[in-house]
């Protein structure tokens, strides 16, 4: 049974990531914004490049795209715990300031909408 429950998560999980977001569907849905949108949203914490696998890309393709988001200056180490390596969004870096505004404002609009659109049908 276990294994049927793990199965039907893992294709729920891999359903729903293929549904596009607001913000991919601005940005475009490519491995590098996934990576990002995955950052902002969690943007409070931090995490292990095993934990960005959640963001919906491959093993390789973490690996390649986060080494040039690192160059960039967009992500940053905040701490090691034993062997683990710990990374975050860099919320001090211009161009993730004006994505997280970006990100914030598309999901700001989107609730709008689907409170008007809830008051009009009430």
């Amino acid at each position: 049974m276990y294994n049927l429950e793990r199965y039907i998560n893992d294709y729920d999980h891999q359903n729903s990531m293929k549904e596009e977001s607001i913000f991919l569907e601005v940005v475009g849905d490519s491995p590098r914004m996934r990576i990002l949108q995955y950052l902002i949203e969690g943007r409070n914490f931090d995490y292990t490049l095993t934990d960005m696998l959640n963001s919906g890309v491959s093993w390789g393709t973490l690996n390649s795209e986060f080494t040039k988001l690192a160059k960039l200056g967009i992500v940053v180490k905040v701490r090691e715990v034993g062997r683990a390596k710990l990374y975050k969004i860099n919320s001090e870096n211009l161009i993730v300031k004006k994505l997280i505004d970006l990100y914030d404002s598309l999901i700001m609009k989107e609730i709008n909408l689907t409170l008007k659109e809830k008051l009009v049908v009430a």
